[in-house]
């Protein structure tokens, strides 16, 4: 599961959300969540699924077939949420015998029809109506919504919108439309016919064995899944879809996307065979499925789910050609996806508390294949970014990884689970040595294949192979919680000719254990020593002939902690960023002179820094250059101006126009306007928005035509801010369109605050209702997980701001009757 990052990270919310979060974890300290107990296994699931468009109903029939785990029983519990059940009955060969049950609309309790012992198995049949729209909605931060079965524009009402109908199992959502034990310890194989009409395409776990036409004009699609997997990994998928086909060492490789994206489809998704064999080389095992498909999904509750052999991918995975040319920003999802074929489908958590072993390993898999593809920058900017999303969460940090105490096992999707797991991961095979970590993870592999496991057989795995003692490393970062906070000072005494590091442990949990490495450079060469960190304040002294021209620690980068340096000079930072030159290396360096660009060697730092070897970091040196100080602007002026025109990456270039509108220069407007019809969205948008700051009425101009043409992404973006500011009535109809269109995700939310903004200045009051109801229908349409962030910042923020400037405008309007009509409707919209 890949949830949406960082949507909560917003200016206006963050009392909001940790009122919240404080809360939560009070009311849920003293629930101790233990491992499901298994009192019968499953052993195969078939299926025959039927589905109601009308209604949003699927009409099923299921025989489940299972075991005792161990004790004799005569009774079984199988969830089954929010359906009507029709029978229930015992299956003996030929045989169909109703059985006595009770039903409470989430779980079917049946007696059996005799004592069964372990080893004998029984078959229960059931014939019952799903109805996922009926039942009560859930969620959490990754998983928006928790029905199940969607049934998406069934009835065709919806304007550019396909038909579709897709599955969502986990956490235990799998049991809204098949009965089933909802648990992730639980595996079985299985086999689904599904009744579809024959203009549609389904998709499900395994192989598509036989299709069959019927007479109704629908087909029957039987899909078989040989190898055992978990409830939650259950899926079918439905709708109109292209399939590009692949192939991986004589398996299919799949991509269903909607037609329009069927040409670009291997540019989005082409790189699945490399990365099946990438992940084969570093675990030791073989991709154990028989296929691998990902399809795409419309109004998708989360951002990707790892159903075996069948991902399920957002829309925002659809990207056309120009799209991009600015990067597949989709690509480490469906890494995150396909590792988990791997780690959650092929082994998979025995209990939602130790999401870690599933979701943590798939988080650091964006980081392996980012280096492996790219280079070493792309896997640690790739880990950077995810570092700072877990430490910018304060209340995530009162978290342990492996969890048993949560009010909802939904609360076990967050930062923690996945991004500050991912980083512990990459702790470990730095301290235990590329070989010996991958040696270990086959072995974990193998020891539990097609089962279930937990943190303690990781360790154990790892100490089996490295003939290490790992029992610190976990109890600090798998069972404690928190991480070190570090000050870090640095000195060097020149009549003992000795370098000192001083650091201190600040946090309030104990003192970590971390091995570290300290670098001490003079000129180009470079000493290592590794030292242990155990105490709340430690001096390491080092021998040195003369002043180190640097003093590097954590040489390698790879702590999970916040730090804050002191004694380290302007002189520090340049040879760090020259001579040391990992991506965080040259980024610690580029934010330490941005700090002190009244110095010409600082900023002449940030000169050479947009020119780095990284894109990201050409960004930040951007970001970070001062043009408000004109010895900056001068400085760095022409070398703006050379990537503006000439960098490689189109988001570098697209970063560098928004600078060169603070200059006034001919040559640089029509560089901007030029750029205004390149084929990068990120470009043609920063330039019109670039544009727009030196000829309000050019752009206006250039965003007019531009409607015309085909608009996605950051220029539909441009497009819609350049409308908002000149707020005419006949542009607001592409700004909603564009608006509306968005799938929810930080885009979403950032951008209610241009529809917010067009609705203040508009004076048409019909128009000022249409963008009003926009806010409302996004508002109404939040998903529950997120209702108590998002909901008041657009109730209580948005809404109620309109409403106040306009009763504010009022007072001077021409028409002011009309005026409190808009904010009579306003009001009347608040909840």
């Amino acid at each position: 599961m890949k949830k949406i990052s960082g949507l909560l990270l917003i200016a206006l919310l963050p009392a909001l959300l940790y009122a919240q979060t404080v809360t939560d974890t009070l009311t849920s300290a003293d629930i101790y969540r233990a491992v499901p107990e298994k009192l019968s296994d499953l052993v195969h699931t078939k299926l025959e699924a039927r589905f109601d468009y009308e209604k949003s109903y699927m009409y099923g029939k299921v025989w489940i077939t299972l075991e005792p785990h161990f004790y004799s029983t005569d009774s079984v519990v199988l969830d089954a949420k929010g359906m009507d059940i029709k029978a229930v009955a015992i299956v003996n060969r030929t045989v169909t015998t109703p059985l006595k049950y009770t039903y409470d609309g989430m779980q079917i309790n049946i007696r059996l029809d005799k004592t069964y012992r372990k080893g004998e198995q029984y078959k229960i049949y059931i014939d019952y109506t799903s109805k996922p729209n009926e039942l009560a909605k859930g969620g959490s931060e990754a998983i928006k919504d928790d029905k199940g079965l969607y049934f998406i524009n069934p009835l065709g009402k919806e304007k550019n919108k396909p038909t579709q109908i897709w599955t969502q199992g986990e956490t235990e959502s799998t049991s809204v439309w098949c009965p089933t034990i909802d648990k992730p310890n639980q595996k079985c194989t299985q086999e689904f016919f599904l009744v579809v009409p024959s203009k549609y395409v389904t998709l499900s776990n395994g192989k598509l064995l036989q299709q069959q036409k019927n007479a109704d004009g629908t087909r029957t699609d039987y899909w078989k899944m040989d190898l055992p997997h978990a409830p939650y990994l259950f899926f079918i998928g439905i709708g109109d879809y292209a399939i590009i086909k692949d192939l991986y060492k004589g398996k299919e490789v799949s991509y269903y996307v909607e037609k329009a994206y069927a040409g670009v489809a291997k540019k989005i998704f082409g790189n699945t065979p490399e990365m099946i064999a990438f992940f084969e080389k570093i675990t030791g095992v073989s991709y154990p499925w028989p296929k691998y498909a990902q399809m795409t999904a419309r109004d998708y509750v989360s951002g990707a789910m790892e159903n075996t052999t069948a991902t399920l991918h957002q829309e925002s995975a659809q990207q056309d050609s120009r799209q991009l040319l600015d990067g597949n920003t989709w690509e480490s999802t469906i890494a995150h996806e396909l590792f988990h074929h791997w780690f959650g489908d092929y082994v998979t958590a025995k209990s939602w508390s130790n999401l870690t072993v599933n979701e943590s390993f798939a988080n650091f898999s964006q980081v392996l294949w980012n280096e492996y593809k790219y280079g070493k920058d792309a896997g640690d900017a790739e880990n950077y970014k995810d570092m700072q999303q877990y430490l910018g969460s304060p209340e995530d940090a009162k978290k342990p990884l492996v969890r048993f105490h949560y009010k909802d096992k939904e609360d076990m999707f967050d930062l923690v689970s996945y991004q500050k797991g991912g980083r512990i991961l990459n702790m470990l095979r730095n301290y235990l040595g590329n070989d010996a970590f991958y040696a270990g993870l086959n072995l974990y592999l193998t020891n539990h294949k097609f089962g279930n496991a937990e943190a303690h057989q990781l360790r154990l795995a790892l100490e089996e192979i490295s003939g290490r003692d790992l029992n610190w490393f976990f109890n600090q970062w798998y069972f404690g919680t928190g991480h070190p906070r570090l000050t870090i000072d640095y000195s060097y005494n020149d009549s003992s000719k000795t370098a000192s590091v001083h650091v201190k442990q600040t946090q309030a949990e104990p003192a970590f254990i971390l091995p570290v490495a300290i670098d001490l450079y003079n000129g180009k060469q470079k000493k290592r020593h590794t030292v242990w960190v155990d105490k709340k304040d430690q001096v390491f002294v080092f021998t040195a002939a003369t002043q180190p021209d640097l003093v590097n620690f954590d040489g390698d980068k790879i702590l999970l902690c916040e730090k804050k340096e002191t004694g380290k000079s302007l002189a520090n930072y340049i040879h760090q960023y020259t001579f040391a030159g990992s991506y965080v290396d040259r980024r610690e360096a580029i934010s330490g002179c941005a700090s002190l660009q009244d110095s010409t060697a600082a900023v002449d730092l940030l000169k050479t820094a947009l020119k780095d070897r990284y894109l990201e970091l050409r960004i930040l040196a951007l970001h970070s250059a001062d043009l408000t100080k004109e010895n900056v602007k001068q400085v760095l002026e022409s070398t703006i101006f050379s990537v503006a025109k000439g960098d490689p990456e189109p988001t570098v270039k697209a970063e560098a126009l928004m600078a060169l509108s603070l200059y006034d220069k001919p040559i640089y407007k029509e560089l901007i306007q030029r750029s205004v019809n390149d084929s990068s969205y990120s470009v043609a948008g920063a330039a019109l928005l670039s544009l727009n700051q030196l000829d309000k009425p050019g752009a206006y101009t250039e965003a007019k035509r531009l409607t015309a043409t085909k608009t996605k992404g950051k220029l539909a973006e441009a497009i819609s801010n350049v409308f908002a500011e000149n707020s005419k009535v006949e542009d607001l109809d592409y700004v909603l369109d564009w608006y509306n269109a968005l799938p929810f995700g930080q885009s979403k939310v950032e951008n209610a605050n241009i529809v917010a903004y067009y609705a203040i200045q508009l004076q048409n009051t019909e128009a000022v209702k249409k963008a009003t109801d926009a806010l409302v229908l996004f508002r109404d349409q939040i998903p529950s997980a997120y209702q108590q962030n998002i909901f008041p910042f657009v109730n209580n923020v948005l809404l109620k701001t309109i409403a106040n400037q306009k009763t504010a405008m009022k007072n001077v309007a021409a028409d002011a009757a009309a005026i409190q009509e808009q904010v009579d409707y306003i009001n009347s919209k608040i909840k």
